[in-house]
């Protein structure tokens, strides 16, 4: 299965790019951005139905989302302005050390 790691990789950049461009939409009333973040989430839907093939679903969730949700994080601070606090960190340090202990769990 040497594939998991190149395909979960895409899903989650798929889905932290579709994101990262959604404020462009402006409510999805921009056609091409729009266009983006639909091919953007429908990629990631994809990849992500190829791999629960082969694993458990709550593993590449878990992995697919709390990856996602601190790459998005990143994005936001470096690309985007957002600023991040000290709860925000915890927070986001809190959801990647549940999908570390998810996939050692699910290791055994």
């Amino acid at each position: 299965m040497w594939f998991v790691v190149p395909v979960l990789a895409l899903a989650i950049a798929a889905e932290v790019g579709a994101t990262a461009v959604l404020p462009r939409t402006d409510g999805f009333t921009v056609p091409g951005w729009t266009l983006v973040v639909v091919l953007g989430y429908a990629v990631s839907a994809w990849l992500l139905a190829v791999l629960v093939r082969h694993l458990d679903v709550a593993i590449v969730y878990a992995t697919w989302s709390g990856a996602g949700t601190a790459a998005i994080a990143l994005v936001g601070v470096t690309l985007l302005g957002q600023k991040l606090d000290a709860v925000s960190v915890l927070a986001v340090l809190l959801i990647v050390a549940g999908v570390v202990v998810l996939n050692l769990r699910g290791a055994h």
